[in-house]
């Protein structure tokens, strides 16, 4: 089985870091592919960054010529795209943000997502509610660090987990890392919480996975049918 995971962001570093996440959730006989767009955003922080991530993304993937693939991840905690995707696409598409708050609900009544900038607050509600699972979030909480500032570890950790007592605050009795940046970082901070985190990468994998050896792919009657033939001009990287 072959995962394609597409980084939201330009920035390769991160892209290798999600991959690394990718690969240790994956199961035996899974090939995970990371897959960088080659423009857009080096970070993906707000409305218009999200915007052109969506569009990059969508293009990576109507571009990529390597082996086929059963599966695509979308890493982008938040983003846009997804639906496009689904579109384009003749294989299951599992969204990092979708997966982690599924998985969520399993192990308890509310969730908290904790993120990087307060102003991914918005995007990341409204991508819960068209998902269906917003009313089981008990809140959305920012760490004040930015997508880049992830690559510091000790800071990265010391400000999830007091973002984390907000969330818990809030009637959270489960986490989700609000960040495809933030994959791995479930191994340090769950004991010392003392309740489940859930990784968004690691989740989608799974979830991909499965629906792989179910036979399953998105459902082509209605909202995710073939976009309609007509002439459609991309832009130029």
């Amino acid at each position: 089985m072959r995962i394609i995971v597409t980084n939201c962001n330009t920035t390769q570093e991160m892209t290798e870091e999600i991959v690394r996440g990718a690969r240790v959730a994956a199961g035996p006989g899974t090939t995970v592919t990371g897959l960088t767009p080659a423009w857009g955003p080096e970070s993906a922080e707000g409305w218009l960054d999200s915007y052109l991530s969506a569009a990059a993304v969508l293009d990576t993937l109507r571009t990529y010529d390597g082996p086929s693939y059963d599966a695509v991840v979308m890493a982008g905690f938040g983003e846009h795209g997804r639906e496009g995707v689904r579109e384009l696409v003749d294989v299951p598409v599992v969204d990092i943000t979708e997966a982690a708050a599924h998985l969520a609900c399993l192990l308890g009544r509310r969730y908290g997502v904790v993120t990087t900038l307060e102003r991914s607050r918005g995007q990341i509600e409204d991508s819960l509610e068209t998902a269906g699972v917003a009313r089981n979030c008990a809140a959305v909480v920012g760490t004040g660090l930015n997508v880049l500032d992830l690559g510091d570890d000790e800071r990265t950790e010391t400000a999830f987990l007091a973002a984390a007592e907000r969330a818990c605050a809030a009637g959270a009795e489960v986490l989700v890392l609000g960040c495809a940046g933030m994959t791995g970082l479930q191994r340090a901070v769950g004991e010392k919480l003392g309740l489940p985190v859930v990784d968004g990468v690691a989740a989608a994998v799974k979830l991909a996975e499965s629906l792989v050896a179910l036979g399953l792919t998105t459902s082509r009657v209605g909202s995710y049918a073939e976009a309609l033939p007509k002439r459609r001009v991309w832009g130029e990287a």
